[in-house]
């Protein structure tokens, strides 16, 4: 998904043990609960069934790939990230900080992007940045962890809690394909901007990580794409 630079909305500040991650049954048993809350929501699930849990690995490899999504289509950052994972596999900090500016702009990285991975290249070789230890951190904690780097913005540490954590209350009201779909599936006269699409998120709370997935999946499925 492409986003803005805005603020992203997390959930109370709770423990990671107080909110378990997301699973199968957890996500469905919120579609149920949204369904049954919002009659838009219930006719995606009714139309195109529940959505994909769309999780991630969690390290290194899944936080570059999120830099390379920054700003261009999933596509474009798919094709960078599968020629960067053909050379150098598997893909690690130290293989990572190997390249030199040459091979990363073959690869698909800007100059900033590039500066960006090799800057949390070096922090996870320094320890400065530790990410098995975002598990046991609040939304807010982690979040707060993972914009503290340079170039981890409010929208990728957003995805990564949302799809990598898998937290159940992660709004990333800076994402222009969620605000896109919320717009087509409530009939909105035009794309909510980030501000507008934080507050209409608040209805579905503690489940904005399940709607959020919903609207995506009718987006997606509207488009006959997929992730």
């Amino acid at each position: 998904m492409k986003a803005l630079p805005v603020e992203l909305s997390v959930g109370p500040n709770a423990a990671a043990a107080a909110h378990p991650a997301l699973d199968q049954g957890s996500l469905l048993r919120a579609v149920g609960e949204l369904a049954a809350r919002d009659p838009d929501l219930a006719a995606i699930a009714e139309r195109f069934g529940p959505p994909p849990l769309w999780d991630r690995p969690a390290g290194f490899a899944t936080l570059v790939h999120m830099i390379l999504e920054q700003q261009v289509s999933l596509q474009s950052a798919g094709a960078a990230f599968a020629r960067l994972s053909a050379e150098v596999s598997p893909l690690t900090p130290a293989g990572f900080l190997a390249l030199d500016d040459a091979q990363l702009l073959a690869i698909g990285f800007s100059r900033q992007k590039a500066a960006y991975a090799r800057g949390l290249a070096a922090a996870l070789e320094s320890g400065e940045l530790e990410l098995d230890s975002l598990h046991a951190l609040s939304d807010e904690q982690a979040h707060r962890r993972l914009v503290a780097l340079k170039g981890i913005g409010p929208w990728t540490a957003g995805i990564y809690l949302l799809e990598v954590l898998l937290r159940p209350d992660i709004w990333p009201a800076a994402d222009i394909a969620l605000a896109q779909a919320v717009a087509e599936a409530k009939g909105l006269p035009r794309r909510p901007a980030a501000a507008e699409l934080e507050t209409i998120g608040d209805a579905w709370r503690p489940w904005r990580s399940v709607a959020a997935r919903l609207f995506w999946h009718d987006y997606l499925s509207r488009r006959g794409r997929s992730l």
